[in-house]
């Protein structure tokens, strides 16, 4: 008799990579001292000390996009509570980036012995309707408005990862929680 696992769908960046991985990168690039709790939003220019050019920000992050993700740093705790999750549940890693990086993506997953089950790279922050198309039955994000949309259209429980760019309100089904090890109590608790 098998059972069906629950399906979980997973966020990459800012999620199971730590969330400031790339300022490294940036502040070596444009010579600043940027740290995490300078982005209040989601997106790098709002911690600048200085206006950038948002195009020739783009452009540069377009191209030094395949690096900085092939060496981006796992987020604490995340391979082990993965691994510890693998058995039970299916992983469905549903990302913004875009096809481009899916070598590189996979080669990252494997390099680093985080499991999954599927890896689906869409190109844009809209992931409504491939957590719908994978029917995930929680959501692991740190985006705060996609973790909001997906919490109201989908009805699912989303873990938020608390982020200085994601304090906005949420609704009672989005769940904040600060690290891995906190998104596992949760999840025991409640599948």
């Amino acid at each position: 008799m098998t059972t069906l696992k629950h399906r979980f769908g997973i966020d990459i960046d800012g999620t199971v990579t730590c969330p400031a991985t790339l300022l490294p990168h940036i502040n070596k690039q444009y010579n600043i001292n940027m740290t995490l709790a300078d982005v209040t939003e989601y997106d790098f220019l709002s911690g600048f000390p200085y206006p950038v050019n948002r195009d020739e920000f783009q452009a540069w992050f377009k191209e030094n996009e395949p690096f900085m993700y092939e060496v981006s740093e796992l987020a604490e705790n995340a391979r082990q509570i993965l691994q510890q999750w693998q058995p039970k549940y299916e992983l469905y890693y549903i990302s913004a980036r875009g096809t481009n990086v899916l070598e590189i993506t996979q080669n990252w997953f494997h390099a680093f012995d985080v499991p999954y089950d599927h890896i689906e790279l869409i190109g844009k922050h809209d992931k409504i309707a491939m957590a719908k198309k994978y029917q995930v039955e929680a959501f692991f994000e740190d985006k705060h408005d996609n973790a909001v949309e997906i919490a109201e259209q989908l009805n699912i429980p989303v873990i938020l990862f608390n982020t200085p760019y994601n304090q906005q309100t949420v609704p009672t089904n989005v769940i904040r929680v600060n690290n891995w090890l906190e998104a596992n109590n949760w999840i025991s608790r409640n599948f």
